[in-house]
């Protein structure tokens, strides 16, 4: 067991998961707090996220910055296993070396004079975003630039990875796809110029290119997320622009650099996912959102896209304060339902699914792109969502209209659900999510049943010492 000293209190009790650097820890087996583990599980969690906040006294300038972190459980039938390991980027290296950060961010600007920030330049690849398991790897995603390869069970890094097919000037974005029925894999990234461009691609299951695009954008979107809806794939490109010259001239970071234009509206991109092609582009209101929950094709062929969707940027500011321990910006967002006309691109009906304000919606794995009945997401409570992070796990069921949900506890919190399917039941499967135990200031990995959340954990897990909440992950089942 790896002990870690217990933070001085601070204004909330999540943030004792950040006030120090997280401690790795190397392969252990994992003891079972209570319950038990089902005897189906079987396959690899993974999970992404900043696990270093701080160095040499200084604190990051956004949650974004922290340099990536990964833990990977592993499942089966007996016994359950588990791995954290900083992700060894150059810069996570020569800050290491140098106790100092050293490098830009999305939220940082490099250290030293203007004249050393104008020289160095570079922004520190972090990668600390999400993963995607290959059958040889796992990449840890930063969609700023090129993943990193990983060993799948050791998580030892491997080092950048181009797969074969990306330019120095392509980034591979955090939210690829994969198909359930052929496993080919969909992604995107964006370059900046003159004008921006988004880079479209469609791997096979290995992650080698199959086909990829360039398309022109209007002015320097900062996209993050789409969705795969039956045979297309589609942008919701909010009105979110970098204005590109004080961050050239080193004088603002990247995240500063982002302006809310809500009078250009939010542009829809749709393509054809087999040719890549752009089968229309139209404009609707302006929202802003990180993440999409699903898409699929209607009766009518028309698409249905459930979306986390918030009113402006504001999320951006809120999601900065956090790095501090102090969030004071509302930013609520909610699940919602859109229903557009893929040959016009025109949004013909939006409605808002549930109030609560929560993030990270996930589905059966089994279900992306077509569709499906249940809809998970994490959430913040009601009473205080300027100030908390997640503290519920809740599924909404689009077929009754209804809610169930698991609530962690006291001064407890938890990460992204992630589904991980039943393979001898269609249609089950359990939820896993990493909670942080604030009282006692410990990490667990929860298993609850998908469709059962209300009873409460099947099996809680006990982790070596705490892993931080972070951003995104993944399960890979045994072969």
């Amino acid at each position: 067991m790896i002990t870690q000293s217990r933070p001085q209190q601070s204004q909330q009790p999540w943030y004792g998961m950040f006030a120090q650097a997280a401690s790795e820890f190397p392969t252990t087996s994992l003891p079972i707090l209570s319950g038990a583990l089902p005897k189906d599980l079987k396959g690899s969690l993974y999970r992404n996220g900043p696990g270093r906040l701080e160095r040499g006294g200084q604190r990051v300038g956004h949650w974004f910055d922290g340099d990536g972190a990964v833990l990977a459980v592993h499942f089966d039938s007996a016994q359950a296993s588990g791995v954290y390991r900083y992700v060894q980027t150059a810069g996570y290296q020569a800050e290491a070396q140098a106790d100092q950060f050293l490098m830009g961010g999305y939220g940082m600007l490099p250290a030293g004079s203007l004249w050393r920030r104008l020289r160095q330049g570079a922004t520190k690849n972090a990668a600390n975003t999400s993963v995607l398991a290959l059958p040889d790897k796992l990449l840890t995603l930063w969609e700023g630039g090129h993943p990193h390869a990983l060993d799948l069970t050791t998580l030892e890094t491997q080092g950048l990875d181009d797969l074969g097919f990306l330019a120095p000037e392509q980034s591979f974005s955090a939210h690829p796809k994969r198909d359930p029925i052929s496993s080919e894999i969909y992604n995107f990234g964006v370059s900046y110029g003159k004008q921006g461009h988004l880079h479209v691609y469609r791997c096979n299951p290995a992650g080698a290119v199959q086909r990829q695009t360039k398309i022109p954008l209007q002015g320097l979107p900062m996209i993050h997320d789409f969705v795969m809806a039956g045979p297309y794939l589609i942008f919701c490109i909010s009105p979110v622009f970098l204005n590109p010259l004080p961050m050239l001239a080193q004088l603002k970071s990247y995240s500063d650099c982002l302006q809310w234009k809500p009078q250009q509206g939010t542009q829809i991109l749709v393509i054809d996912r087999e040719s890549l092609e752009v089968v229309s582009q139209g404009e609707a209101d302006p929202w802003y959102q990180w993440h999409f929950g699903n898409g699929y094709v209607d009766d009518r062929g028309y698409v249905v896209i459930d979306v986390v969707r918030y009113a402006d940027f504001n999320t951006n500011q809120f999601l900065k304060e956090v790095a501090s321990g102090h969030p004071h910006t509302q930013a609520e967002g909610q699940l919602w339902r859109l229903h557009l006309d893929p040959q016009t691109s025109h949004v013909l009906e939006t409605y808002k699914l549930m109030d609560r304000t929560g993030e990270f919606p996930v589905v059966d794995p089994h279900r992306v792109g077509q569709a499906h009945r249940h809809t998970y997401l994490s959430t913040r409570p009601t009473s205080d969502i300027t100030t908390e992070l997640f503290r519920e796990i809740v599924s909404f069921d689009h077929a009754s209209q209804q809610l169930s949900s698991v609530q962690m506890g006291d001064q407890a919190y938890c990460s992204e659900p992630i589904y991980a399917p039943d393979p001898d039941h269609p249609g089950q499967g359990w939820i896993l999510t990493v909670v942080y135990q604030a009282a006692s200031h410990t990490s667990e990995v929860w298993i609850l049943a998908a469709h059962r959340l209300e009873e409460g954990p099947i099996c809680r897990l006990g982790l070596p010492s705490v892993v931080p909440i972070g951003f995104h992950g993944t399960w890979l089942p045994s072969l």
